[in-house]
């Protein structure tokens, strides 16, 4: 198969967020067929879910990669559980890490375990601002161009990290 880019969201809010999302990016480049390019800072955002948890720690990694991907995600769900990850309770609540397949290539899939590009991209600041720095010209598959999308949210939605 041919090299894809693919583009990863993490996100933590539990056990230390920042050092869970850099565990979580150093593990990324030890997937098989796939090379960990570039990473954003990391970004603080207020939780989708309820409000009564913490905020959460956000990031996107660009990775290079061969695998298919159903393949690749299979890797980021190992991932997940490898650092710590359990089923979750409830839907957006805390978790201590989650890793979302963005978008890869041009690809477009729908089926019952994946959706490219992932939906709700154009609605989070916290995937789209970090995003912005790595790719800002990347055109997300029937959405536009990545910086294009960030311009729409409030520039507040989301905080760079130091």
């Amino acid at each position: 198969m041919a090299w894809l880019p693919a583009y990863v969201g993490l996100g933590s809010n539990l056990d230390n967020p920042p050092a869970r999302v850099r565990d979580a990016l150093a593990a990324l480049a030890g997937l098989p067929s796939t090379r960990l390019e570039l990473r954003s800072r990391l970004y603080d955002s207020v939780p989708l879910g309820r409000p009564d948890q913490p905020d959460y720690c956000n990031a996107v990694a660009a990775l290079l990669t061969q695998l298919a991907p159903e393949e690749l995600l299979a890797g980021l769900q190992a991932l997940e559980r490898g650092l710590g990850r359990e089923p979750p309770v409830e839907r957006w609540g805390p978790r201590v890490i989650d890793l979302d397949l963005l978008s890869m290539g041009e690809l477009r899939v729908a089926s019952g375990s994946l959706q490219l590009p992932h939906p709700g991209i154009a609605q989070r600041a916290f995937v789209l601002f970090p995003w912005r720095e790595l790719a800002p010209h990347y055109v997300v598959p029937g959405l536009g161009a990545v910086s294009a999308l960030a311009a729409r949210l409030p520039p507040d939605a989301a905080r760079a990290l130091a």
